[in-house]
């Protein structure tokens, strides 16, 4: 038997047991003929796999044994890093890194790959990680299954979600207005207790579940949200989060609010708790009414324009009639000081004006022509006209002129309420900062991934809900610091994104990692953000 021959593999059948053995041929000078030694192996198991013998075993171990040359082989990989970088750099700046691995310490860097994942492909579904994790150098460095993923996000505890809300909160709110706000997001899920049908904001004719979201208004980030039952009002909402403020230690809770969420029992609680608000309110609600009316007879007066915001402006100090519950239970009455803002935009008020008279025009047409009125024109049908029909004269038609005239009136006209604010034109400026919680939205519904929820469990949504909200702060980062210096003059968040995604990572075992080439353009960006390139660390 030659060693550095190689062998074929045969079977054979002795006695029904199926043997394999490695049949050697060889030359037999002797009688001038091709002889074969037999080597048995092992034999064939019921699956059809080799059971080895001792003596094959025993072969094998040997030949493991012998000493070979080193092999010169070495590791190495290349990932795209530049965009992961910067969220990288974020992540330490916020302290996101540092609360998620206090709070999650077995999950907090499949937590952030999840997050970089959600920021840097936008809109892509949560089933396509793997494949993103294979090209790209991210936190956790493995390829985590759907499996896996949908595990971690079961096991996303309530306590962990409120911690790093907390640890968030602390970080960025000692003096700062939050803007509060809420969002609905549809469902097809029979199985998640939440999904219920509401007001849906998105006028999608599905149940929902909403979100909640508290933002600072100096830092641009978010720092709490809450996950409500679908068929829960904005008006009910704020009681909630009160409930929650213990929890978060946020001692001087201060908010801006639109008029969504304004009650005479909301502001109650507010006064009751020592929080500090800036809400919107309806000019026609009991309270304000009265005072527009008296404030239409100056406001107009150019010595109220402020130029920047393009408004006419009345401030006042009233008095709120306070109530509230003694320790015997019985309702008490005090009055507290309240500052109201009366506002007018006149160029707002002709734009709603032309919008309105148009919108009355369209109604009459249908009623004429008996087409299907929408729940709009079937409000303004039963508020501003008068509708008859005679088997003689048809369908006529008659305005209610004081009805219109007091509507045409009001327009243009809107109210803020403060119990810390006396100046209108501060109130107006913070109040416009809102604004960043409808970008918010905006970014979770159409950039990460969350116009309607495709998970099917209570588990599975509020891991996935987390997740969103850690991407939204990387989000919110990015949008503040691209708008500060002006990027959307040339990028769009994506584009900016993936100018840095090109940059590569190469790691060779035993050589310090190092970085592609990088262009003035990606490291003016990184400057924005005050962030070192990669190459330059």
């Amino acid at each position: 038997m030659s060693a550095d021959k190689i062998p074929i593999v045969r079977t054979q059948k002795i006695k029904g047991v199926e043997y394999v053995y490695e049949d050697y041929p060889y030359w037999c000078k002797e009688k001038k003929q091709t002889r074969h030694n037999r080597v048995y192996i092992g034999k064939l198991g019921q699956d059809g796999e080799l059971i080895p013998n001792k003596n094959y075993l025993a072969r094998q171990k040997k030949t493991e044994d012998k000493k070979e040359p080193k092999s010169d082989f070495k590791l190495a990989s290349r990932r795209y890093f530049g965009a992961s970088h910067l969220l990288d750099e974020i992540s330490e700046l916020t302290g996101v890194k540092e609360d998620l691995k206090a709070c999650f310490p077995d999950h907090y860097e499949m937590l952030l790959s999840l997050a970089y994942y959600l920021v840097l492909e936008s809109d892509s579904p949560m089933y396509r990680f793997p494949r993103w994790a294979h090209d790209h150098h991210h936190p956790g460095l493995q390829h985590y299954s759907s499996q896996k993923i949908s595990e971690v996000m079961r096991d996303i505890s309530e306590s962990g979600r409120l911690n790093f809300c907390r640890k968030q909160s602390q970080r960025r709110m000692e003096k700062e207005y939050l803007a509060y706000d809420t969002t609905s997001v549809s469902s097809w899920s029979q199985y998640i207790k939440a999904v219920r049908y509401g007001k849906n904001k998105d006028h999608d004719a599905l149940p929902q579940v909403n979100m909640a979201l508290v933002f600072g208004e100096e830092s641009s980030l978010p720092v709490y949200y809450r996950v409500l039952p679908g068929n829960i009002t904005d008006v009910m909402i704020i009681r909630k989060l009160l409930n929650d403020i213990s929890f978060l230690e946020i001692k001087k809770l201060k908010l801006v609010m639109d008029r969504g969420f304004f009650s005479a029992n909301n502001i109650n609680a507010l006064y009751r708790e020592h929080h500090k608000f800036l809400i919107s309110v309806k000019t026609n609600n009991g309270f304000v009414s009265g005072l527009v009316e008296k404030a239409k007879a100056t406001i107009k007066h150019y010595s109220n324009y402020d130029i920047d915001h393009e408004v006419y402006y009345v401030g006042s100090m009233e008095k709120w009639p306070y109530t509230h519950k003694d320790r015997h239970g019985n309702t008490m009455k005090q009055d507290r000081k309240i500052y109201v803002h009366v506002y007018y935009n006149g160029i707002r008020a002709e734009e709603e004006k032309a919008r309105f008279s148009k919108a009355l025009a369209k109604t009459e047409a249908l009623l004429r022509e008996k087409e299907e009125l929408t729940k709009y024109q079937t409000g303004l049908k039963e508020k501003y006209l008068i509708v008859k029909e005679t088997p003689k004269r048809g369908i006529t038609i008659q305005y209610k002129n004081e009805a219109i005239e007091k509507h045409m009136d009001s327009i243009g006209y809107f109210v803020l309420l403060s119990n810390e604010i006396k100046d209108s034109v501060a109130a107006l400026e913070i109040y416009r900062k809102k604004d960043m919680v409808e970008k918010a939205f905006d970014n979770l519904k159409e950039r990460l991934e969350m116009k309607r929820t495709v998970v099917h469990s209570d588990g599975t949504l509020a891991g996935k809900f987390f997740i969103q909200f850690l991407a939204l702060i990387f989000v919110s980062y990015i949008h503040k610091h691209m708008r500060d210096n002006n990027l959307y003059r040339n990028y769009t968040m994506q584009s900016l994104l993936d100018s840095l995604d090109i940059i590569e990572r190469f790691d060779y075992e035993g050589i310090k990692s190092h970085c592609g080439e990088i262009t003035k353009k990606q490291a003016d960006i990184y400057a924005c953000f005050g962030v070192t390139p990669p190459n330059m660390l």
